[in-house]
């Protein structure tokens, strides 16, 4: 068999499976994305069944998966998109990031307004769709950002682009960057950008994260300096403070960033790993609730497993996981603490081995730098050796 030089990981960003056995302590017991998505709106998703998220789930089969299939457990505490992304690449958070459930101190917000001149507007935990209900007349009358977060570790900015252009908000949330340091190190300071008149404002695709530096080494920076390509797609760039990546594509959306992901791997001759955050069924559907949209989506990923397939070739080895839950039939708006899928397909493994619960998502990140021969200590356990063909 030919020597594996290209992985392609994927994050379906929010698509957990439920079973995390702390679910309890974050309120989440009985939380299970993908199963009450396929129980209640049967997506058409037979390329996601054929590798093996069927058996993931407890469906009786009468086919073997062509993929490697299992569970992934999260070592860190919580429950957001930087802790799952940092040990999906084999760095472990140990303390858990900071949460506002009572909106950010006066330190925090004085500093803010002194360091941006701004006054703001809100502070508190919020659905984003529905502060900019609330306040964004308010906002686009007296020009003061809204700031809110949510049971994450984030500090977000919403503001109508016509009032605070992109580029100026980027530059407004830096300065937030800056501030939330030692105590207040949120995991993300994000620019939620929105348009259209009173009643009717929609968030744009200009959303920006900036995330507080890895704590450490990410199987990215391993990759990258052993001179490996190491390419990021979505908001794969932004989640690692554009740390250890050759080559990045914010593409926004899902469509937008699976096409982007087909034309990195099709070029020739590349070598190492594509890392792709596809974000809808999380930020658009899981947080809305929208069922509906999360199956379609669902379907839409699924219809372009054979091109990913195919554009990968004979040495190349995809992984599809997820970073947490957000199941859009539970209660709430936040993420769900949830087990995440592992599926794993190429043509230089085995096909239909059960890789049993993992217990830690950064068996993902040991197992591909593995597979391509790159040694290191990051976190996890190397499962190759489980579905190499001998």
């Amino acid at each position: 068999m030919p020597k594996i030089n290209k992985i392609l990981h994927i994050v379906l960003d929010g698509c957990g499976v439920g079973n995390a056995p702390d679910a309890a302590k974050y309120g989440d017991e009985g939380a299970n994305t993908l199963l009450h998505v396929i129980e209640k709106k049967n997506p058409d998703i037979p390329n996601l069944m054929e590798l093996g998220l069927g058996s993931i789930l407890g469906f009786k089969n009468s086919e073997v998966p062509i993929g490697c299939y299992g569970r992934m457990r999260e070592k860190a505490v919580g429950k957001d998109t930087t802790s799952g992304h940092w040990e999906l690449a084999g760095l472990t958070l140990k303390t858990p990031f900071p949460t506002y459930p009572n909106g950010f101190p006066p330190e925090v917000i004085e500093a803010f307004e002194k360091e941006t001149g701004l006054e703001v507007i809100g502070n508190k935990p919020a659905s984003g769709t529905e502060i900019i209900k609330e306040l964004g007349d308010e906002h686009y009358v007296t020009g003061k950002p809204i700031v809110y977060t949510s049971a994450d570790s984030v500090f977000q900015i919403a503001a109508h682009e016509d009032v605070i252009p992109p580029l100026e908000l980027y530059h407004i949330c830096r300065a937030a960057r800056r501030i939330l340091t030692g105590e207040h190190a949120v995991g993300r300071v994000i620019a939620r950008p929105f348009i259209g008149t009173s009643g009717a404002y929609v968030r744009t695709g200009n959303r920006r994260d900036f995330s507080v530096d890895p704590f450490g080494d990410t199987m990215l920076d391993v990759l990258k300096k052993a001179r490996y390509d190491v390419i990021g797609i979505g908001k794969i760039e932004d989640i690692f403070n554009h740390r250890g990546l050759t080559f990045s594509d914010h593409a926004a959306g899902n469509d937008a960033c699976i096409l982007a992901t087909l034309k990195a791997i099709r070029k020739p001759n590349w070598k190492g790993m594509c890392f792709v955050n596809l974000v809808d069924t999380d930020a658009l559907y899981g947080h809305r609730r929208d069922a509906d949209g999360f199956a379609e989506s669902l379907e839409a990923f699924d219809s372009f497993i054979p091109d990913l397939m195919g554009a990968l070739g004979e040495d190349g080895v995809m992984m599809i996981t997820a970073d947490h839950g957000c199941d859009p039939t539970f209660k709430g708006t936040d993420h769900t603490r949830e087990e995440v899928p592992l599926l794993v397909w190429g043509l230089p493994i085995e096909e239909g081995i059960d890789l049993g619960t993992r217990s830690t998502f950064a068996d993902a990140a040991k197992t591909a730098l593995d597979m391509l021969g790159v040694s290191n200590d990051l976190d996890g356990a190397s499962f190759y050796s489980d579905i190499k063909v001998d």
